[in-house]
């Protein structure tokens, strides 16, 4: 019998909120959908807005705009590659390699996917790119928990050799460096061959439990992909949604403990018990992730 992994890719709001209740919305989703899935691919409204403003230029963005950014984003990942050194055709289940590459703990499955470069088609047209700027800007994106390559914070560093490990990180306070378990890094392009990507090997980017060897793979294809000559993707395992998760949960407890809309879902069949689950399973995704 042939394994099918369950992989959804799901958006979060952060900041950007629409509806009163879309906090709660976001906790009863996002629980459901951890125990019924291998993993979940997540994706930042947020940080999507972001994008399409200052990469694509987008004046009025519309939700068009937003979900082409993000089938470009799993398009750069899902178009077929090259999953192992050597190897003399495409993988054919990109879905079960992924979850063997990114997910080596039941506990642990919030994926993250960063995309470089992306732009707008007039900039392209301006534009050269090489390997080593490519994943270089990857690599700090990764470290520093950035969504895009503007605005990265180049001074956050992994933690020295032989130095003392920093405190485990609070959820409540601003993560700084972020901690991974797994990484699958996807080149598309010419030269994809030559490219060093031995600064993910890095021992001090994962956790401690799991070996640097195992928790980093790499996926290729000489083919370009969508106009751009070299592009590069990150997808992470890491604790990257740490902090925007602890708000959500954060926001969505202030309200269930003052009962506001609740009546909205129990009339529906949502009960006050439903949502006291939903609460202590992401706040054991949360809590895992901290402990990193």
């Amino acid at each position: 019998m042939l394994f099918q992994p369950h992989l959804y890719s799901t958006r979060l709001s952060g900041h950007m909120e629409l509806v009163i209740v879309q906090n709660y919305n976001s906790v009863l989703t996002l629980s459901h959908l951890y125990q019924s899935s291998d993993a979940l691919l997540v994706h930042e409204n947020d940080a999507i807005h972001k994008i399409c403003a200052q990469l694509m230029n987008i004046k009025k963005i519309s939700f068009r705009d937003v979900n082409q950014v993000i089938a470009h984003q799993l398009g750069s990942v899902f178009q077929p590659t090259y999953s192992s050194e050597g190897a003399s055709q495409y993988s054919r289940s990109p879905l079960g390699d992924l979850m063997e590459s990114l997910v080596p703990h039941p506990e642990f499955k919030m994926l993250g996917l960063r995309n470089i470069p992306q732009m707008s088609e007039n900039s392209l047209a301006y534009s050269t790119f090489t390997w080593p700027g490519l994943i270089k800007h990857l690599r700090q994106m990764l470290i520093a928990n950035a969504k895009m390559e503007e605005g990265i914070d180049w001074q956050v560093r992994p933690p020295l050799p032989g130095h003392p490990v920093p405190p485990k990180a609070s959820p409540n306070k601003a993560l700084h460096f972020n901690t991974s378990i797994a990484n699958l890094v996807v080149l598309r392009g010419k030269d994809v061959q030559s490219v060093d990507l031995g600064g993910f090997r890095d021992p001090a980017l994962y956790t401690s439990w799991l070996n640097p060897q195992e928790a980093f793979n790499i996926w290729k294809t000489p083919r370009a992909f969508n106009k751009y000559e070299k592009s590069a993707s990150l997808v992470s395992n890491s604790q990257f949604l740490l902090k925007l998760m602890d708000n959500i949960v954060g926001k969505a407890w202030n309200m269930f403990a003052s009962k506001a809309y609740v009546h909205q879902y129990t009339k529906f069949g949502i009960e006050e018990e439903d949502f006291l689950d939903c609460f202590t399973t992401l706040e054991q995704v949360i809590s895992s992730y901290a402990s990193l």
